[in-house]
Parts: C-alpha cells; sequence; structure tokens
C-alpha cells in the first residue's frame, strides 16, 4: 500500500492542464536544489528551493525552502555555503522529499539545467518509494533557445553565453544569494518572467508552446 501523502500527489493530475491551456493559466515552480555532487544516483541533496509563479507573477507566499541533514561534504561548505553544524539540524531526506511533493502537486517544474535537479529528486523517490515524478518541466535554457531562433532578442547583443549569470545579466536581474538553492530558484523565477513575457509575444502562449523542446540546427 503506497503511502498517504503519494496517494493525495498522484490525485491531483486527475484533471491536468493540456498543451492548449494558456500559460497565464498555469502554476509553475520554480525550482533549484543544490547536491553534494553531480551524479543523481550517487550524490544526495543538500537544499531545496523553490517559488511559484502564477499569471506573470513571482507568488512570494507560495515558496519552499529545505535544508537537509547531509554528511559533512567540502563542496558543502565553499560552494553552497552550509556548515557542517547547519547540516546536522537538517531535515532528513526522505522528510524533505515528502514535504517538497506535498508543496509541489501537479504544478509545472521550472530550472536553468532542470534535468539533474529532477534526475536527483526522481533519485530520492524511486530509492524510497518506487515512483517518479509526473510533473512537466521547462528549462528556461531551451526557452532561451527557442525565443533567439523566433527572433525574440533581435535588436539586442547577442547571447554570448547560456548560464544562468549570463541570463540575469542580459535581463538585468541582480544576483542575490547565488548558489542557494532559493536564492537561485527566486533569481531563475525573475528570468523566467522576462521569458515568458518575451514568449507571449513571440506566439508561445501556451503550455505546449513553452515546453516545446529546442531542436538543434541539422549540421
Amino acid at each position: 500500500m503506497s503511502p498517504a501523502f503519494l496517494d493525495q500527489y498522484l490525485r491531483c493530475f486527475g484533471r491536468g492542464a493540456s498543451e492548449e491551456t494558456p500559460s497565464d493559466l498555469i502554476r509553475f515552480v520554480v525550482l533549484d536544489s543544490e547536491t553534494t555532487g553531480l551524479d543523481p544516483r550517487k550524490d544526495r541533496l543538500i537544499t531545496i528551493g523553490a517559488v511559484g509563479v502564477v499569471g506573470g507573477e513571482i507568488l512570494l507566499d507560495d515558496v519552499f525552502d529545505a535544508l537537509l541533514e547531509v554528511q559533512y561534504n567540502s563542496a558543502a561548505v565553499t560552494v553552497h555555503g552550509v556548515t557542517r553544524q547547519e547540516s546536522l539540524q537538517g531535515i532528513t531526506e526522505p522528510e524533505a522529499l515528502e514535504r517538497f511533493l506535498g508543496y509541489l502537486k501537479d504544478g509545472v517544474i521550472v530550472g536553468h539545467h532542470i534535468g539533474h535537479d529532477v534526475a536527483t529528486l526522481n533519485a530520492g523517490y524511486e530509492r524510497y518509494w518506487g515512483f517518479s515524478l509526473r510533473n512537466r518541466s521547462l528549462d528556461t535554457m531551451e526557452l532561451t533557445l527557442n525565443l533567439e531562433r523566433d527572433g525574440a532578442f533581435q535588436g539586442n547583443d547577442s547571447i554570448s553565453e547560456f548560464s544562468l549569470d549570463g541570463l540575469c545579466n542580459l535581463f538585468g536581474v541582480i544576483p542575490h544569494d547565488r548558489h542557494t538553492a532559493s536564492g537561485d530558484a527566486f533569481m531563475t523565477a525573475q528570468v523566467f518572467l522576462r521569458l515568458l513575457r518575451l514568449a507571449s509575444r513571440h506566439g508561445r502562449s501556451t503550455l505546449g508552446k513553452l515546453l516545446e523542446p529546442f531542436e538543434p540546427p541539422a549540421s
């Protein structure tokens, strides 16, 4: 028998959004996670940060922030600013994953190079409960590349760097709490709002158009 929180999560998808649903009606969950390394199967979550975006607005009352209890790791200190003492006060990985599922519901996950975050979360959900997230996900990198192809950046200097820092610079987003999950999630949300406005002007105002994968030109 599956746990009650998982049944509740799965029930959220009974009347999900379609490809034609206007983007203004979608609850996007802008996500960032910090991990002990780059291998989702081997490494572990350090922090999870997320903020909701609906109707072209960042919802400051719709946020998630969790610090997990992890073994001491130098990367957690030097890059993510988490000390051993702080990590000892974190919550367990199963508790963090359960809480995040209750927060996420059927929201569309958004992030920069979001594949790593989703893979790390899924590794945890598979480890404890044998399932993977059902949520759609949107990579701001792919959306930016599609918009560049649409001509959305004409008149601006060509984009030379597609990192989160590069997009913050492009849109005038001031970095704050960089390399923390909650800080990076909020920065990504600000970039995402700019991308949504450009997308609406270039025929990408539905969920399906926003989620369209980027196809590199044939060589």
